[in-house]
């Protein structure tokens, strides 16, 4: 790629700048349009003015005393609709992507689901989470569209969600559904899906004028029919005449905007497609199935126009939308796939893809995942340079953890009661006394059913491969995002009850707990979004230095951890990066630092994954707990880090 995680993220920060300057300049154009409208109109209703009727005019004044007063309020108004409707959007889709995909007829699909179609599309998001490093997001399907289509939404990982659409799910073989989503995921990584969503938000009000055009019409229709001698049957027109007019002109801006802001990031996610999956093929076969399908990649749904800009391929027929199109064409993006192609879309069969398909879901795998204890140091090394930027051997290596977990737990974590389980089972201690009392508070707060569970699945987990937890917590988050309020606040109380019974709390629950708190808050808390405050690290030096002090004593002692923080300090030349006592670098400092550094601008958040990894691989071979803290680190600096392979991908 030529660009990394990074500078893509800075890139689409930027993209919400020229957003928020292409708006305002639409406003502007619009206001100044309804501006000159209404002055026109007044001036050529003035020249057929005469005294004896406005002297009967019960205001008694020239139309030369208000001459600038309609305009005024035509331009005012416009700009009232304009604010008020953005407005509207932007509080409306606060809720993140389910809204988004709720708004256009979708219905999540349960992670449970034993449907063939869609458990064959949840386990391709599930391979491509575990090889981003990204929370597993929910999955909506556009149940009534038979279009091949898709698109991610959300403004982070924590809310986003994967929607497809009837005809992407039955239509397409595997490898031709893995590039599309990999396509989503990359939005997901780029950081697109937060400016999409926003996009939607801000757009809807130069939208809405057309809109309110058309209802004003339809009310003329109405009141036409009416013979009252008061019909206002004529103004209704005109005024929807002109806000029709008005909403052309917003309609025109809008896809203007849409193309400027969304046309290279759409090329940019399907090489990014092809850099996860190594396979251009399956991208572009997708892309020509669309090509041959009688219904090609049409949404059918009233609201598909104002999302038009999120989907995978256009998703609305002819008109304005085909002037300005926020997605390159269709042949042009194939050939930048297959440049040998021949120009033909293949005749798409009658019978669904999926159903014909002949490969199983575990094809291409080449052996389970050995357990692990540790990974080589350049493994780390590596992976720290792959942030948001996962590859074929992470989809194959988390394919493979799919394929291992034990059924029961994989069965269990798809489900909100069995997800709960499977959480409260890996937070039992080793110690029997502990785990004792773990299990005591466990039946005072919980549901018997969930009491039963946990003790069931607990051999399962204590079996487990140490590199196995965090998949498994992964892969249990859209279970749980389906949790009612009160199931969420007794799973919350539980869950601080079995991390405080036994007085201390280790680096895997803290990982674990901040990985929850990270991911679920949102769906069940008002959370206000991580805003950027710092963009240098200069006046950072105590979180930097809580940060890498812990990451030096996490897995090394004795002078050792001098020379490790040595290493992380030297990506930090800027910083005073200081060795601190191990007793100022507890878990609840550790909270504190990175609540800060979460705050730090993307481009300096590299240098911090780089002094992370190098404290952590200051020595051979990492630790899982080494790895987990590192990749837990990661999380909450919104650097998603593939998962640490047992070697090089060379070597495998």
């Amino acid at each position: 790629m030529a660009t990394d995680f990074f500078q893509r993220q800075s890139d689409a920060r930027r993209s919400t700048t020229w957003l928020v300057v292409l708006f305002l300049l639409a406003v502007v154009g619009i206001v100044a349009v309804a501006f000159l409208a209404a002055a026109w109109a007044v001036d050529l209703g003035s020249q057929y003015h005469t005294p004896a009727a406005y002297g009967s005019n019960r205001f008694e004044r020239s139309p030369d005393d208000n001459r600038w007063a309609v305009p005024m309020m035509a331009g005012l108004g416009s700009l009232g609709v304009i604010l008020l409707g953005s407005l509207y959007k932007i509080g409306q889709l606060r809720g993140g992507g389910a809204v988004v995909a709720e708004n256009l007829g979708g219905r999540r699909v349960l992670p449970n689901t034993t449907d063939f179609v869609e458990r064959r599309l949840l386990n391709v998001v599930e391979e491509m989470a575990l090889a981003s490093g990204v929370p597993v997001p929910p999955v909506f399907l556009l149940a009534e569209e038979q279009g091949i289509n898709a698109f991610a939404a959300g403004y982070s990982p924590s809310d986003a969600v994967v929607t497809v659409t009837r005809g992407t799910a039955e239509q397409l073989s595997r490898e031709q559904l893995q590039g599309v989503v990999a396509h989503e995921f990359s939005h997901i990584l780029n950081g697109d899906m937060r400016l999409n969503v926003r996009l939607i938000g801000v757009l809807y009000g130069i939208l809405l004028l057309g809109l309110i055009g058309q209802l004003l019409l339809r009310i003329a229709a109405t009141s036409s029919r009416s013979r009252s001698k008061n019909n206002p049957a004529a103004f209704f027109i005109l005024v929807g005449l002109a806000l029709l007019v008005l909403g052309f002109v917003g309609t025109l801006m809008g896809n203007l905007i849409k193309a400027a802001v969304s046309r290279q990031r759409e090329s940019l996610a399907d090489a990014s497609a092809v850099q996860f999956t190594r396979n251009p093929l399956g991208l572009a076969g997708a892309l020509k199935r669309i090509g041959g399908w009688i219904q090609g990649s049409i949404l059918g749904h009233a609201n598909a126009a104002e999302a038009s800009h999120l989907y995978f391929s256009k998703g609305v027929r002819g008109g304005l939308a085909s002037l300005l199109d926020s997605h390159p064409p269709l042949a042009e993006r194939i050939r930048q796939l297959d440049p040998q192609w021949d120009g033909k879309f293949p005749v798409s069969p009658a019978t669904a893809a999926v159903y014909t398909e002949a490969a199983p879901e575990t094809a291409g795998l080449v052996g389970a995942p050995p357990p692990i204890d540790a990974v080589p140091r350049k493994v780390v090394e590596q992976s720290a340079q792959q942030v948001g930027d996962p590859t074929e051997v992470h989809r194959q290596y988390a394919a493979e953890i799919l394929e291992t977990l034990p059924e029961e737990l994989l069965a269990a974590v798809r489900e909100p009661y069995g997800a709960r389980a499977v959480l409260f089972a890996l937070l039992l201690d080793r110690d029997k006394a502990v785990r004792t009392a773990q299990m005591s508070a466990l039946t005072e707060l919980a549901a018997l059913d969930i009491v039963q569970l946990t003790a069931k699945l607990t051999p399962a987990v204590d079996q487990l491969d140490p590199g196995m937890r965090l998949p498994l917590v992964n892969l249990s988050l859209p279970a749980l995002r389906t949790m009612s309020p009160a199931q969420y606040r007794e799973f919350s109380r539980c869950f601080q009850r079995l991390v405080q019974a036994d007085h201390r709390v280790d680096l895997f629950e803290w990982m674990l707990h901040r990985v929850l708190l990270r991911h679920l808050r949102p769906q069940f808390e008002p959370i206000r979004p991580t805003r950027t405050a710092y963009y240098n690290l200069r006046r950072l030096a105590k979180p930097c230095s809580v940060l890498l002090s812990t990451l030096a004593y996490a897995g090394n002692s004795g002078d050792a951890v001098r020379a490790a923080l040595a290493k992380a300090a030297a990506h930090l030349p800027e910083v005073a990066v200081t060795l601190l006592p191990q007793d100022q670098c507890g878990l609840a400092s550790l909270d504190q630092a990175l609540n800060q550094l979460m705050r730090v601008s993307v481009k300096h958040r590299k240098r911090l994954v780089d002094a992370c990894a190098a404290a952590v691989c200051a020595d051979d071979l990492v630790k899982v707990r080494e790895a987990e803290l590192l990749r837990g680190v990661c999380d909450m600096l919104d650097c998603p880090l593939p998962p640490l392979l047992p070697q090089l991908p060379a070597d495998r």
